[in-house]
């Protein structure tokens, strides 16, 4: 900064505009605190919005109807080859979803008096932020929010710099519907992306290097989503390492731990993100990130500088825009000096695959490694009736209660609308239900979240 630059002074300075950074600014304003967030681009939303979860699921959404129309010839209807135009397609997730969705949020943060300031923030001390950018100026703080998120790692010791080796924001973007595609990973971004171009038309390709897909997720739940995937890809390939990537005229030679080698016009890097904490001037503060970049913070969200917050992936696992929602949240309520903090027993997670996979809470392995005494109940779908009416008999639905007080501890459940239905999974275990309470809790029928009810019932006959 220069003698002349323009400096302001706020309550709040949020450094990021994700879910975490913008749910922060939100709710300062609300409780009465002058509030700007930095943002690099100049937007709310963060990664989420443009380059994640909302347009994902968008795509996922088109994979699902073209899965549909695949099963519903199983009952009769055909309706023919579907035709995709990718023109059509991307401007209808960055028009019609992404896009309404961003001028949502910019008119909420008017009306609260919220600025979003564009430029890149960094620290110039625990009072002071520094926005770089094309009208550069100084930003006084009494509080500030580290929102920066987290963006894709790369893989390591693979250094091919070619637009055909796609990070997940390339491959949200739809380049091109690449006739043979490599995924590298099999969590949940593998996944995810990965059949969104299997429904599409590539002929994809999976490699993993653990012994299965979703790793650390419970085993009951993955295996319907790993027989799904056996028929939707060309082939999975576990306990598999990419040993190197090379160029073969137009296309991408990949060559395997074990010495295999596969040709393929693009190849996905799905192995994780990363927290962005580097280059903040965070050195400047008392906030020091760990090893691999993650702001430790308490269970109000505050760091090791009694001034700075943080919320979001930059915080560490898991890294979920609801979680990043709830703690911004938090972060607000305990600036504005209110009682709060993050206290939740249980953070659902969701993988909207085909068939969708969530859970939350205490799994069944964790139970055992622990030496926890619980007990288990699994209720197939395929003795549900509204499962049968939908043509998919494939979901289970999975309650770890404890042996003593029947107390609902975990939920697990695969099968389509699993992320809707792990809401009643998350409250049971948040408010500390039993399974009495969930059997004795009339669901409505058909539906499939009467299976929640006839899981319970199963823990209620004697053992």
């Amino acid at each position: 900064m220069v003698m002349g630059d323009l400096v302001r002074e706020v309550d709040v300075a949020v450094v990021g505009g994700g879910p975490g950074g913008y749910s922060a600014a939100f709710r300062c304003a609300e409780l009465g605190l002058e509030t700007v967030v930095v943002d690099a681009s100049h937007r709310l939303g963060g990664a989420c919005l443009w380059e994640g979860c909302i347009p994902s699921k968008a795509l996922l959404h088109v994979a699902a109807v073209l899965g549909e129309v695949e099963r519903a010839k199983d009952f009769g209807v055909d309706f023919g080859e579907p035709r995709i135009a990718l023109d059509a397609l991307r401007k209808w997730k960055a028009e019609r979803v992404v896009g309404k969705l961003a001028r949502g949020l910019a008119a909420v943060a008017k009306s609260k008096g919220v600025e979003v300031v564009g430029g890149r923030g960094v620290f110039e001390d625990s009072r002071a932020l520094r926005v770089e950018g094309d009208a550069p100026q100084k930003i006084r703080f009494t509080h500030a929010v580290v929102a920066t998120g987290s963006a894709p790692a790369p893989l390591p010791g693979l250094a091919l710099a070619r637009d055909r080796v796609m990070d997940s924001t390339a491959a949200l973007e739809l380049p091109d519907v690449p006739e043979r595609l490599l995924v590298v990973g099999g969590g949940y971004i593998g996944l995810e992306l990965g059949q969104v171009y299997a429904a599409l038309g590539s002929k994809v390709t999976l490699v993993e290097m653990t012994d299965g897909l979703l790793p650390g997720v419970d085993r009951d739940l993955v295996q319907p989503l790993t027989r799904r995937c056996e028929k939707l890809f060309v082939k999975i390939r576990l306990d598999t390492t990419v040993a190197s990537l090379s160029e073969r005229g137009s296309q991408i030679e990949a060559r395997f731990g074990d010495g295999d080698t596969i040709a393929v016009d693009r190849v996905l890097v799905a192995v994780g993100r990363r927290p962005v904490s580097a280059d903040l001037g965070l050195e400047t503060t008392r906030v020091r990130p760990d090893a691999r970049g993650v702001v430790a913070v308490d269970e109000q969200c505050r760091t090791a500088d009694p001034r700075i917050w943080a919320v979001g992936d930059v915080t560490g696992e898991p890294m979920l825009a609801h979680r990043a929602m709830r703690q911004g949240k938090v972060a607000a309520e305990a600036i504005a000096g209110r009682p709060a903090a993050l206290d939740n027993v249980v953070v659902p997670a969701v993988v909207f695959t085909d068939p969708e996979v969530a859970w939350c809470g205490l799994t069944e392995a964790r139970a055992q490694r622990e030496g926890r005494r619980v007990r288990i109940a699994k209720f197939q779908w395929a003795a549900s009736g509204r499962a049968a009416t939908l043509g998919r008999a494939d979901g289970v639905t999975k309650l770890v209660a404890d042996a003593d007080t029947g107390r609902v501890l975990g939920v697990g459940i695969v099968g389509p609308g699993a992320g809707e239905l792990i809401a009643e999974g998350a409250l049971a275990v948040e408010t500390a239900l039993t399974a009495e309470d969930l059997a004795a809790t009339i669901h409505t029928h058909p539906t499939l979240s009467e299976t929640l009810m006839e899981a319970a019932e199963t823990l209620l006959r004697p053992a």
